[in-house]
């Protein structure tokens, strides 16, 4: 049986996408069929879980990204960009004759909020690939909640190899066959717009509906300026209100930085409560800025 190191030896594996991110700003948001001049543009790497781990690479966590990549000037934007980032990328798959996914950005500095349009011709990460990935030394494995058939398989896996191992799951989007994912991660990431899509305009219910249909211990859900709520098997619900910053400057990606900022509060031991509150602090810092450089305070790198 593997074990399992929760301390700064343990690696925090990442399953998912990673894409090129194409960010047009703008004054404010155009009307249909409007022709209006960026004020700026960049490019960067994007992806929810590789974002996670670029966050948690800074909080002082070992990393490792697996996922598939194309064979193109866009793939070697994503591995110089994790690898900036000390983020390993060894048990990545590339894929010939494939093109890198894409992200479309529009962000407005009148509000700070973005609109994306992606474009993937990328297959998935199969099961296949995946078992091939050493689960050895790991102190948690993250999956986007994608490729539901696929992912199932990898997280019976890790069960079956490595049982104890924590296992959050994120869910973002509603895709067919993801409910088959409910049983077995003990942590679920939940985003406003996978509750609005099964039918919730209200954190509390959409939390007990789905501790009823899943194992998690512990469930999160982010609500934009609200900030986020959590149900914690066993207690009640909760809620921590949103910290913006006096002036929001990019939401691009705050997400996945809350997800990272869960993630290390619960390696550090920290009770659900306070490890939302920190991860929900972690992303109200990072719409302060653009970018994915978020580097821990006082209060975000405590010891193991």
């Amino acid at each position: 049986m593997l074990t399992h190191p929760r301390g700064p030896a343990g690696i925090v594996l990442g399953v998912g996408i990673a894409t090129v991110d194409i960010i047009h700003e703008v004054a404010a948001y155009p009307a249909e069929d409007d022709e209006i001049r960026a004020l700026a543009e960049d490019r960067r790497r994007g992806g929810n879980v590789a974002n996670s781990l670029v966050i948690l690479s800074q909080l002082g966590r070992r990393c490792r990204w697996v996922g598939t990549l194309a064979d193109d000037a866009g793939a070697d934007l994503i591995l110089a960009d994790l690898a900036r980032f000390g983020v390993d990328t060894s048990a990545a798959v590339r894929v010939q004759a494939a093109t890198t996914p894409t992200s479309f950005v529009l962000s407005s500095r009148a509000s700070g909020s973005r609109t994306i349009v992606h474009y993937r011709d990328l297959p998935e990460l199969d099961a296949e690939s995946f078992d091939r990935v050493s689960l050895a030394d790991l102190a948690w494995v993250h999956f986007e909640g994608r490729h539901p058939d696929a992912t199932r398989r990898m997280i019976e896996r890790v069960m079956h190899e490595a049982p104890g191992l924590p296992i959050s799951l994120e869910l973002e989007k509603p895709r067919t066959g993801i409910e088959d994912l409910l049983r077995g991660p003990r942590i679920l990431m939940a985003s406003r717009p996978f509750a609005i899509a099964q039918g919730f305009d209200e954190a509390e219910p959409f939390l007990v509906a789905l501790a009823e249909r899943s194992d998690a211990t512990l469930i999160t859900l982010t609500w934009g300026a609200r900030g986020a709520y959590f149900l914690d098997r066993g207690g009640s619900i909760g809620r921590v209100p949103a910290t913006p910053p006096s002036q929001v400057v990019d939401t691009l990606g705050a997400g996945d930085v809350f997800n990272a900022g869960l993630i290390d509060g619960l390696l550090r031991g920290l009770s659900a409560p306070a490890a939302v509150e920190a991860a929900v602090r972690l992303a109200g810092r990072k719409c302060a800025h653009r970018g994915l450089v978020v580097r821990p305070d006082a209060e975000d790198a405590g010891t193991d």
